[in-house]
């Protein structure tokens, strides 16, 4: 191992209790804004008390969300209006999505969002009472406009410090920020020597002073270390795309596998980088029956269901040595290719995948191919990330152990060295499939980038949960066979207990703190199709459960959807294919 840098940072909070102890503070408020969870900030302001020092510490990261948490009797509201700032140099809905998901916390109150004309780093509040009271509050947002790491230009939160009632401020670098700093400098100032891949796996290890808060709605939290990761993981991908002279976004660049792990402690804020082997360990999991499986499931329970599948066996390896296993059941049916796990922390379509394939060999002449795992590198690291934090999105898990997004692997490119891409190659050239069902998933709760300007640059469209929708790509002549397809999947859809209802609920909160979906409804779901000719096969049919960081019954019903929507697509294939 080769470690690439190492510190340790004094607290944030500790640091104002020695500065704000050391003079004469009575008689008016401190305020301050910090990256630390509510417990921290409370103690903190407890140890000031008893030093005569009155202060206010207030969470830098979602301040009106915390504010309407730590400050409002919400229970007494009856309407409430925030009108938000817009800066000319972040989105138009930055500061809206910031307040997510203020709009459900406030159940039974009117709650209205404006757009102010101005960028100034607050909202305004107007709260109306039961009781008729009405309040007016200014609430600070404190931001700052950088350079980020990418060379972009970020509007992000930052720490703040007010020692004067009134008084404008001034900006408290907090160890949150300073932390990601130094470590993401170290990284893109090491002399990184030859081309891609540039190491095995990049390792950078946090422990960090900050408990998850759930927020008692969905799957919704706030969590300082799950966001982190977020901006550790893709600000490195946008430093070695630029290293590269790719384009940000690029997903075909292989530096490796980035592995950011944000561990919980009560002792110093750590930092560790370091350069290591990759993990080539077996993969455990859930071991209940697949009907009933209430969290993702391990290497050896995918082995026995497709051994029970039957079929034909073919499979093809990773970067590390682990096998991409894969299933040819051949018969006179139209064929039709299921995959799942392309992004391996989107774990219902694994299981899914082998529950839809597990009843199709039931049917007479079936035909069609299965990869239930296509990504077990990445499956290997979202295992491993999730023994500290299992509610946790661990994007880091999504790519290879190349760090590519199989999809984008070019085989021009990598020549022979196709690794898990050859899987899908050999299940088209095998079955002569004219149809891909391809199981995916993406965030059950809010993903942010706080550091780099909050919203996932290149990914802003799945910053919110959004429901479970349908994304349909297709060869030009294929379009009628596509809507045909999405209009009879749809509709089978709508008959599974539950579903269109949690889609409503999810569509419409986004639609509160984002704006329009812009997809098209079909049956009550959202879709979206586009002619795409990326792939060899005509007609892609990509599912989108918003499943990271579910488990039990939520996960269940996550799978359920998936395997019915294969079987429902399997089945109207079979009429749309004869046509």
């Amino acid at each position: 191992m080769t470690v690439l840098f190492e510190a340790a940072f004094e607290r944030t909070l500790d640091r104002l209790c020695t500065r704000l102890s050391g003079g004469s503070r009575s008689g008016h408020l401190v305020e301050a804004w910090t990256f630390d969870d509510a417990r921290s900030r409370r103690a903190c302001e407890r140890r000031l008390k008893e030093r005569g020092v009155s202060a206010r510490l207030r969470s830098a990261y979602k301040p009106l969300l915390h504010f309407f948490l730590e400050e409002v009797e919400r229970r007494d509201l009856t309407a409430v209006t925030v009108a938000y700032p817009v800066h000319p140099q972040a989105p138009a809905n930055r500061f809206l999505l910031e307040a997510y998901p203020l709009g459900a916390l406030l159940d039974g109150a009117e709650v209205a969002f404006h757009p102010r004309a101005d960028g100034a780093f607050h909202y305004d509040v107007t709260l109306t009472f039961k009781d008729g009271r009405r309040e007016e509050h200014r609430v600070a947002a404190p931001n700052r406009v950088h350079t980020d790491m990418a060379g972009e230009t970020s509007v992000s939160p930052t720490g703040w410090l007010c020692l004067e009632p009134g008084g404008d401020g001034e900006r408290l670098e907090t160890e949150y920020e300073r932390l990601f700093e130094t470590a993401m400098t170290a990284v893109a100032g090491h002399p990184w020597t030859g081309g891609e891949p540039y190491f095995e796996e990049l390792s950078i290890r946090v422990d960090f002073p900050a408990a998850d808060e759930p927020l008692g709605f969905a799957d919704e939290v706030v969590s300082l270390r799950e966001a982190l990761h977020e901006d550790f993981y893709f600000s490195l991908l946008e430093v070695f795309q630029r290293r590269s002279g790719r384009p940000l976004g690029d997903r075909g660049l292989k530096p490796g596998q980035i592995a950011p792990d944000i561990v919980r402690s009560d002792g110093p804020v750590r930092v560790r980088v370091e350069l290591r082997p990759l993990s080539r360990s077996a993969i455990p999991g859930c071991e209940e029956p697949l009907d009933r499986a209430s969290a993702p499931i391990g290497e050896a329970a995918i082995r026995a269901a497709l051994e029970r599948i039957g079929g034909e066996p073919f499979e093809a390896d990773t970067r590390s040595g682990r096998r991409v296993l894969a299933r040819h059941v051949r018969g006179s049916d139209a064929p039709v290719m299921i995959s799942g796990g392309q992004h391996a922390n989107e774990t219902t379509g694994v299981v899914g995948a082998l529950r839809a394939a597990s009843r199709l060999a039931q049917r007479p002449g079936a035909h069609f191919t299965v990869s239930p795992l296509e990504n077990p590198d990445g499956y290997a690291l979202h295992h491993r990330l999730r023994a500290d934090n299992p509610r946790h999105m661990h994007h880091a898990a999504r790519y290879t152990a190349l760090g590519d997004d199989l999809e984008y692997r070019n085989p021009a490119e990598a020549g022979a060295d196709l690794n898990e891409k050859a899987i899908r190659l050999e299940a088209e050239r095998r079955s002569g499939a004219r149809l891909h069902l391809n199981l995916h998933g993406y965030p059950s709760h809010e993903w942010t980038r706080p550091l780099s300007g909050y919203v996932p640059r290149n990914f802003a469209m799945w910053t919110l949960p959004k429901g479970f929708f349908l994304v349909m790509r297709h060869h030009a002549g294929w379009e009628t066979a596509a809507e045909r397809l999405l209009d009879r999947v749809t509709a089978h859809l709508g008959t599974i207990p539950g579903l269109a209802a949690r889609n409503a609920e999810q569509i419409t909160l986004y639609e509160t703190h984002a704006g329009e979906t812009g997809f098209r409804v079909i049956n009550g779901f959202p879709c979206l199709s586009s002619l795409d000719e990326r792939s060899t096969v005509p007609v892609t049919m990509i599912t989108e459960y918003p499943d990271e960081t579910i488990y039990g019954d939520a996960f269940i019903q996550g799978h359920t959807a998936q395997m019915a929507t294969v079987l429902a697509a399997y089945a109207a294939w079979q009429e749309i294919a004869a046509v």
